[in-house]
């Protein structure tokens, strides 16, 4: 009993971790319904295995370091490989030249700049109700929603049919993981109103959009999310 108490947490950081790892797969094969899945999964996994740590009182350095570890492949690998299938089809050539190696391969830097957050994130003891940067799963749905949306309905074809826009996005959302802005986390300080009004103009705005756009309107949540951020940033302290 005491040992799935202590490690029912670790078990859920795990499963985020498998998820990952067959959403990586599928997205290299080309099957994106089974990657969003698996984020799917994975988001569902990584949101409980925080809670059941608290409520069980199971917190540990070692559930600490797996869920940066699980977090860096559902999270880190998933939306670099995202946009190296982006830039897949344009092979070595980006305005009229020719490099010496595929540009794809620029897309990986969202990876490496995801783990970079994520070990800025473990060593910050200050965020707690709000995050410095993009976290990383809000970056994962931004650009595997914006590829998804446009392999599902073909919206926001002029980003993905153009190689200098990708790169641009690449590296906006890679500055953007480490970067000092602070970005709104859905935790309350207080119950009183006034101390919520972000949180609150967020939450109405965020399912308007989704009402509106379905899954078009999945990365535009994360554009909305960026937006109000940054208007109240005063209040985020």
């Amino acid at each position: 009993m005491n040992f799935m108490k202590n490690n029912l947490a670790n078990l859920l950081t795990l499963a985020n971790l498998f998820a990952g790892c067959v959403g990586a797969i599928h997205l290299i094969l080309g099957d994106y319904q089974t990657t969003a899945i698996c984020l799917i999964l994975s988001s569902v996994f990584d949101f409980f295995d925080g809670f059941v740590a608290r409520a069980l009182k199971s917190n540990s350095n070692l559930g600490l370091q797996l869920d940066s570890l699980a977090d860096m492949v559902s999270f880190g690998l998933i939306p670099g490989l995202t946009m190296y299938k982006a830039l897949e089809p344009f092979g070595n050539e980006i305005l009229g030249m020719h490099l010496p190696f595929a540009i794809s391969y620029l897309g990986i830097f969202v990876t490496v700049f995801s783990c970079l957050r994520l070990a800025i994130f473990n060593l910050d003891e200050e965020q707690r109700y709000y995050f410095k940067g993009l976290n990383t799963p809000t970056n994962t749905v931004l650009l595997f929603g914006l590829y998804y949306a446009f392999k599902e309905t073909g919206t926001f074809a002029f980003l993905f049919e153009n190689s200098l826009f990708l790169i641009l996005l690449t590296a906006i959302t890679s500055w953007l993981l480490i970067s000092p802005i602070k970005m709104m986390a859905m935790k309350f300080k207080s119950k009183k109103l006034q101390d919520n009004y972000p949180k609150i103009i967020l939450l109405g705005g965020g399912i308007a959009i989704l009402i509106l756009f379905q899954i078009v309107g999945i990365p535009m949540l994360v554009i909305y999310y960026i937006i109000v951020s940054l208007v109240f940033q005063k209040q985020l302290g």
